[in-house]
C-alpha cells in the first residue's frame, strides 16, 4: 500500500531534534511548531519512541508540539534503573526546554501512566492530560513474561531483516504498512554485527498503579478509549469514577491499542477536538 499524501506531507515537516539533561541522563526530543503557540507534549508507550508521533504531531496545526524519548527508549540515554516519578520529571523538563507554557500532555499506553503521574505530581506545569488507551495496571507483570522481555535484543545483520521482524506489544492485527515501516525503522540502532532495537530491555521495572494515581490528579483528564484496545467500556467507567469530578471518555471507533498505527486520522481528529475545547477563551 503506497503512503497517502497526508502521510508524506506530514513527514516532510521535519522536527527540530533537541536534548535536555535530567538527573544526569540525556533526554532526546523532537519539536514542531513556533515558540509561543499553545503547547502539546506527546509521550510514547513502552518499548516505543518519539518517532511513533512523526505523522501525528505535524497535523496538530496551530500548536508547538514536542515528542520525547523517555530514558531507556529511542535516542535517549539509558539508566541503571527506571523510576516513573523520574519519567514524569523528564516530561516536565522537556516542556520547559521547548518553552511550552502549561501544555496539554498526551500519553499512550505506558506513556498514559507517565502522563497521569505528571497530572498528580506536577499539575501546575500542565493544563490538562489526555490518556490514550492506558489500562488499569493492578496486577504486576507475569514473571515469565518479564524474563522474556528482558532478554538481550537479537542482532539482525541488516536493517531490512529487523524491520520485517517488527511487532507491536501487545500484538495488533491491523497496522497501516506505511506507518509500520516508518516506525520500525526508527526503532533500530546500529550495533556491532548489525542492527538491534533501541529500547533498553530492562526498562520494565517498578510501576505506579493507575488506580492510585487517578484520584490525586490535579489537572483535568480525558481518556481516549480504543474500541479494540486494552480498556473495556466497563474499565473506562471505573477509571472515570476514580477521578475527582469525573473524566470524559472519548471512543475511537475500530481502533486497536496503538491508534497511531491503524487509525491515525481518527486519533488526530480526536486530539484536535480536545485541544480546541481546552483552548483559552478570548
Amino acid at each position: 500500500m503506497p503512503a497517502p499524501p497526508w502521510f508524506t506531507q506530514a513527514l516532510a515537516q521535519e522536527p527540530e531534534h533537541r536534548d535536555v539533561v535530567v538527573a544526569g541522563a540525556r533526554v532526546a526530543h523532537r519539536v514542531w511548531g513556533p515558540v509561543g503557540a499553545p503547547g502539546v507534549v506527546l509521550v510514547h508507550g513502552g518499548a516505543a519512541h518519539s518517532g511513533w508521533w512523526d505523522h501525528v504531531a505535524p497535523l496538530l496545526t496551530g500548536h508547538r508540539v514536542v515528542a520525547l524519548d523517555l530514558t531507556g527508549h529511542g535516542s535517549s540515554d539509558r539508566r541503571d534503573s527506571y523510576d516513573p516519578h523520574l519519567w514524569a520529571r523528564e516530561v516536565v523538563a522537556v516542556a520547559a526546554a521547548a518553552e511550552l507554557d502549561r501544555p496539554v500532555v498526551v500519553g499512550h499506553s505506558m506513556g498514559g501512566w507517565v502522563a497521569v503521574t505528571v497530572a498528580a505530581e506536577h499539575a501546575g506545569d500542565v493544563s490538562s492530560v489526555v490518556v490514550v488507551d492506558s489500562p488499569l495496571n493492578d496486577q504486576p507483570p507475569d514473571e515469565e513474561r518479564l524474563r522474556e522481555r528482558r532478554r538481550p535484543h537479537r542482532v539482525y545483520p541488516t536493517a531490512e531483516e529487523a524491520v520485517a521482524r517488527f511487532r507491536t506489544l501487545p500484538p495488533q492485527d491491523v497496522v497501516l504498512p506505511f506507518v509500520r515501516d516508518h516506525v520500525a525503522r526508527g526503532s533500530l540502532r546500529a550495533v556491532e554485527g548489525g542492527w538491534s532495537w533501541a529500547f533498553d530491555p530492562d526498562f520494565f521495572g517498578a510501576r505506579l498503579r493507575l488506580r492510585d494515581l487517578l484520584p490525586g490528579a490535579g489537572a483535568p483528564l480525558t481518556l481516549l478509549r480504543c474500541e479494540h484496545g486494552l480498556v473495556s467500556a466497563a474499565m473506562a467507567e471505573e477509571m472515570a469514577g476514580l477521578v475527582r469530578g469525573g473524566m470524559p471518555v472519548v471512543e475511537l471507533p475500530d481502533a486497536g491499542h496503538h491508534p497511531m498505527l491503524d487509525q491515525p486520522l481518527a486519533l488526530v481528529a480526536a486530539l484536535r477536538t480536545l485541544l480546541a475545547l481546552r483552548a483559552p477563551r478570548r
